[in-house]
């Protein structure tokens, strides 16, 4: 009998070790950042339509108490209009964020505190199109207190570095939110890994810092050649959206030099996702495997 229960046995470890979550937990000693009085204090830009109790909720998840020092704000369907040239002014807007601004070289750190509640927007696309809109050096908490795309954090976010004393050039932050659509057009609609999708456009645009193009046909070539590199097939239709995307980005007054090293670092951090990404699906399979032979071992049992 003991024989014939160590397979079941075994089993139910596995489940427990699949199953259980891995949990971080914050520091909570209460301890607060000292103010930057170059920047002034972080600015919590709340979506526009949110209820008081969604409000209070995305406190909660920001971890804003009555003693934060914080400066709030809120972005509407108006903010939409001004920093998109063919946004909603009537557009209803939920996601929210949290931004502190650092000194010069700190870089950008991203953060989706409420991630089952961003649904389409990843970490890295947000780092992707602020780069595009010309944000640097700030850290970006973002949260929805119910299911969104994410994508109106990106216009909460632009009026919060403005209000911290930052210029955003109109042209670049219509580019950023053209590169999220397009980010997250080919993850849904092309079914492209989240991730895969921000290392090609970090590459392109990586590649487009360090050539610098000059022609729509050039940058029709790097696109193709990133493709191809990253082994990614595009319809007709993606790939053209893609290059217009990109070409929009060469026409940009951007400092490429400066914007290169940025990039650098952005692609950086996602690789060592991808690389956790492919570790975690050879873990799964490896789960698989044991389940496989532990149901023949059952059978094996029972003939």
């Amino acid at each position: 009998m003991k024989k014939l229960l160590q397979p079941f046995l075994v089993a139910i470890i596995m489940v427990g070790v699949v199953i259980a979550p891995s949990i971080t937990f914050a520091d909570s000693d209460g301890s607060t950042e000292a103010v930057n009085e170059k920047f002034g204090a972080p600015i919590v830009v709340f979506g526009g339509n949110l209820t008081e109790d969604q409000k209070k909720s995305v406190k909660e998840s920001l971890k804003i108490t009555e003693n934060s020092d914080i400066q709030e704000i809120e972005v509407t369907g108006q903010d939409l209009a001004k920093y998109l040239k063919d946004g909603d002014a009537s557009a209803r807007m939920f996601s929210s964020a949290k931004i502190t601004r650092k000194d010069a070289g700190k870089g950008l750190v991203i953060n989706i505190v409420t991630p089952d509640n961003i649904t389409e927007v990843t970490a890295e696309m947000y780092a992707n199109a602020m780069l595009t809109a010309g944000i640097h050096d700030a850290v970006v908490e973002i949260a929805a207190p119910k299911p969104v795309t994410g994508h109106s954090a990106l216009v909460g976010i632009y009026k919060a570095y403005e209000v911290t004393g930052g210029k955003l050039d109109p042209e670049r932050t219509d580019v950023a939110n053209d590169e999220l659509s397009v980010a997250t057009n080919l993850a849904k609609e092309a079914g492209i890994d989240d991730a895969k999708v921000s290392e090609l456009l970090t590459e392109i645009k990586k590649q487009i810092a360090e050539k610098n193009p000059t022609s729509r046909e050039d940058v029709e070539k790097i696109v193709s050649e990133q493709l191809s590199k990253l082994k990614i097939d595009l319809s007709d239709k993606d790939r053209q959206l893609l290059i217009d995307l990109m070409d929009r980005i060469r026409k940009l007054d951007i400092d490429f030099s400066k914007w290169g090293d940025q990039l650098n670092d952005l692609s950086k951090t996602i690789e060592d996702k991808i690389g956790k990404i492919v570790d975690n699906e050879g873990f799964w399979q490896s789960v698989k495997e044991f389940f496989n032979k532990l149901i023949d071992s059952i059978r094996s049992i029972f003939k």
